[in-house]
C-alpha cells in the first residue's frame, strides 16, 4: 500500500535493478522483476491509496484519509471492491465538511457498488436519507428509508432508520 510518490520512486529502483539484470544476463531474475514492476503498475490504477486511506478514516485522521484518496486520480478505474469504500470516504468527508451536494453524489455512486455486507450498503440509504431530511425532501427520505428496511441491517442501524421516519412530519407520511 503506497502513494504514486513512493510506487514511482520503487519503480524506478525496479528499473536500475532490472538494468543490472540484463546486463548481468540473469534474465529469471529479470522476468521477476518485469511482473513485479507490473503488479505495481497495475495495482496503482486498480487498488489506489483506498486502504491505507481507510486505515486513516478509521483512526479519525480524516486529513490524512483525504489527502490519501486525493492522490487517486481517476476513481473510475478501481476496482468495485475498492471504489465503494472510495466513494463511500469521500461521502463521508464531504458530509463533514458540510458540502451535501458532493456528499451526495459520493454516497448515491457508493449506493449503485457491491459491498460485502446488506448492512454497509444500509448505512449509505441512511446518509442518503438523512441529507435529503435536511433538505425537506420527505419523498426521497421515505424512498432511501424503504430500501434501507428491505435490508438486514444492526439493531444500531434500525434505531437511526426509526429515528429518521419520526423525523419526517406527520402531513407528508
Amino acid at each position: 500500500m503506497m502513494t504514486s510518490r513512493v510506487r514511482a520512486l520503487v519503480l524506478v529502483i525496479s528499473f536500475l535493478f532490472l538494468a543490472w539484470t540484463v546486463y548481468a544476463r540473469a534474465y529469471q531474475l529479470s522476468g521477476m522483476i518485469i511482473g513485479f514492476m507490473a503488479y505495481l503498475t497495475w495495482s496503482h490504477y486498480r487498488e489506489g491509496t483506498v486502504f491505507i486511506a481507510t486505515q486513516a478514516f478509521q483512526k479519525q485522521d480524516f486529513e490524512r484519509a483525504r489527502y490519501l484518496l486525493a492522490d487517486i486520480k481517476k476513481p473510475e478505474s478501481l476496482r468495485k471492491g475498492r471504489r465503494n469504500y472510495y466513494e463511500f470516504m469521500m461521502g463521508n468527508l464531504a458530509l463533514k465538511a458540510e458540502d451535501y451536494d458532493e456528499a451526495e453524489r459520493h454516497f448515491q455512486l457508493a449506493s449503485r457498488l457491491p459491498f460485502r455486507r446488506p448492512n454497509d450498503k444500509a448505512i449509505i440509504l441512511v446518509n442518503l436519507a438523512n441529507i435529503n431530511l435536511r433538505r425537506k425532501n420527505y419523498e426521497r427520505v421515505k424512498a432511501y428509508v424503504e430500501v434501507a428496511r428491505k435490508l438486514e441491517v444492526t439493531s444500531r442501524v434500525a434505531h437511526i432508520i426509526n429515528k429518521i421516519e419520526n423525523e419526517i412530519p406527520k402531513d407528508q407520511s
